[in-house]
Formats: C-alpha cells, sequence, structure tokens
C-alpha cells in the first residue's frame, strides 16, 4: 500500500494540515518530515499532535481518533495496587532525574529489537526540558530508580509521552503520582495518546479526536503552574496515592 503524506517546511514550524486530514489507516498518521525543534513540537501538542518514528524513516507527526486520556480527578486504584501502595516505603520526586528516565524510556524492553526514542528524540526533549516544557516523575526505592514517566506541559495540559518500570509497580507509582500533582494544579487531563489494555485499568477514556484538540486549544492557551517542578511538586509518596 502507497501512501501519499503531506512533507513539512523546516522553515515554518507551526505549518501542520488540520488534524481532519489524518489517516484512518494507520491511525492518526498525519505528515510527515519538518525537524524536532521546540518550536516544532510545541505548536505541534497545542495542536494534538505528536511525533513518533522508527529508524530509517522519517520523522511521522500523528492525531488519533480516538485519544486516549486521564482524567486526572478519576484515577482509579485498583484494590490489589492499593494494598500494595499502603505498604510501600519508595519515594516520589519531580524533574530530579529527567535525563535517567529518558534513558530508561528509551531502552529496549523485552521482545524489542528497538527503540522509538532514537538519539534525536532524547535529544529534542533534553531540550524541552532545559526549556521547562518537559518534565518528569521519579520513583524511587531508596537510591535506585524504580519507575518514572516524562512529557511536556503546555498552560494546564499535560502530554504524556513514554514511562517505563525498573521494579514491579514502577510505572504505576509514577503516573499516579504526576496525575496527583495535576488534578492539584487544576490540569483535567493528562494525555496518553493511543489505547493499551493496561492504561484502563488505571482509568483511562477515550474522547474522540474533535473533542480532545477542542479542549487541548483551551487548556494549552491557559497560565501554566509557577516555579520549577521540582521545587513545587506536592510531596507524596506511594502510600498517600492508595486512595
Amino acid at each position: 500500500m502507497t501512501i501519499h503524506l503531506p512533507f513539512l517546511d523546516p522553515r515554518r514550524p507551526d505549518d501542520f494540515p488540520p488534524v481532519g486530514e489524518a489517516l484512518r489507516e494507520p491511525d492518526g498518521l498525519l505528515a510527515a518530515g519538518g525537524d524536532l525543534s521546540p518550536a516544532r513540537l510545541l505548536a505541534a501538542y497545542r495542536r494534538g499532535i505528536f511525533p513518533w518514528y522508527s529508524r530509517g524513516q522519517p520523522i511521522l507527526w500523528w492525531s488519533p481518533d480516538p485519544r486516549t486520556v486521564y482524567p486526572t480527578d478519576l484515577m482509579h486504584v485498583p484494590r490489589r495496587l492499593a494494598r500494595w501502595l499502603r505498604g510501600c516505603d519508595w519515594t516520589i520526586t519531580a524533574d530530579a532525574a529527567f535525563g535517567r528516565v529518558l534513558d530508561a524510556c528509551a531502552a529496549p524492553r523485552a521482545n524489542q529489537r528497538g527503540t522509538w526514542i532514537n538519539a534525536d528524540m532524547r535529544a529534542a526533549y533534553a531540550r524541552l526540558h532545559e526549556l521547562g516544557h518537559a518534565h518528569s516523575v521519579e520513583a524511587w526505592d531508596g537510591d535506585a530508580l524504580a519507575g518514572g514517566i516524562y512529557g511536556v506541559a503546555i498552560g494546564r495540559m499535560f502530554f504524556g509521552e513514554s514511562m517505563f518500570s525498573a521494579a514491579d509497580q514502577g510505572s504505576k507509582v509514577a503516573l499516579l503520582a504526576l496525575a496527583r500533582a495535576l488534578s492539584a494544579w487544576e490540569f483535567p487531563l493528562l494525555d496518553a495518546q493511543v489505547a493499551s489494555p493496561h492504561l484502563f485499568t488505571l482509568g483511562a477514556v477515550e474522547l474522540d479526536r474533535a473533542e480532545f484538540c477542542r479542549r487541548v486549544a483551551v487548556l494549552a492557551a491557559m497560565p501554566g503552574v509557577d516555579g520549577t517542578w521540582r521545587t513545587v511538586f506536592p510531596a507524596s509518596t506511594p502510600a498517600g496515592l492508595a486512595g
């Protein structure tokens, strides 16, 4: 099957086709090319678009329909996980180890031959972090990084990019801590991009693309939180996430 996509002009970072022109198969594929500059990435997220591509491909831009999100005030903690959280003595931080979380998310997973978080993607999100747009949440078992998540915050909207577990429940602890903080800061949605079964066990829902993009446009235009995440992130322990 031949796919014809618009190629983006690197000189015009806000030059994206309307998301309604994205393909149905593969779901949400919208455009190719361009670059991974901060201006391009921020313009994409504000439109409900994100990059995802494999080695040997041009940069590919996606806006799937429907879109998987977490309402941050309606996270679901299964009873078995809640019991485990109440006995967990880990600590939780934000922006304390962004590079390590990024590297761990980029590491090949079991049964995978490679990773989509290539060197260019890692450099791009590291730059967003330096500029204050990309953030991480870390779960620590003593001095060991047990899990983490990173993504992009614009206004009162957070776009989750990837998470990892180095220990059982590591990514869930980081995700629940992130959602708890976002809810406290009046970020109503956490974008999870594409559906997968484990996302729904913690309360993910689906929005049609038009509604998602409408809400993103409003939320991304709002003021963000003051200060840095490291200093304003609500103090949290796993036990406090049990509900």
